[in-house]
């Protein structure tokens, strides 16, 4: 019995040991770095005097090249007739283009669907044969436990009833 409140001892002694190294091991560099950077500010507070900046302020994209802030091109183009009809015909060609990729797409998309819902039909009928199969053996083995246990009732009394003739007759037992 005392070997083992020493070994549950030892264990908690462990544990505590490993607890406070762990906390150590997460806390101690943040608590490092703070007390060290909190002697390294009041050293350097001492010996370095504040620094004093007079910087203009930076320049902005406007002052430096005002004509980026204008990158509209919406009237390219349009003085041409051609150009313009080729823009148009460009245009409704990207359009166009662009639906029957949609569509492609979405039958893509569609076709994969199908096939996954049929394959998910398929698993599911499969799992419920599974299932069904499972429940009939579960069945058959709750008859037969059923069947066992109303013999083995049956076998205790007439255990029972031949120990007691047995008994009668002179018989000690075991």
């Amino acid at each position: 019995m005392s070997r083992r409140s020493s070994g549950g001892a030892c264990l908690r002694c462990c544990l505590v040991i490993f607890a406070v190294v762990s906390a150590l091991a997460v806390c101690g560099p943040a608590l490092y770095w703070r007390f060290n950077k909190g002697i390294t500010l009041a050293d350097s507070k001492t010996s370095c005097p504040p620094c004093i900046c007079d910087c203009p302020p930076p320049l902005s994209l406007l002052k430096i090249a005002p004509g980026l802030a204008n990158l509209s091109v919406t009237d390219c183009g349009s003085d041409d007739p051609d150009v313009k009809h080729e823009m148009e015909k460009q245009f409704v060609d990207l359009l166009t283009e662009e639906l029957k990729l949609q569509e492609a797409v979405a039958e893509e998309h569609l076709r994969h669907m199908n096939v996954t819902f049929g394959e998910a039909k398929r698993v599911a009928s499969q799992y419920q044969r599974e299932a069904e199969k499972c429940n009939s053996a579960t069945e058959t083995c709750e008859e037969a436990r059923e069947r066992a246990e109303a013999l083995l009732i049956k076998e205790r009394k007439v255990t029972s009833m031949w120990e007691r003739r047995a008994h009668q007759m002179g018989w000690e037992g075991e």
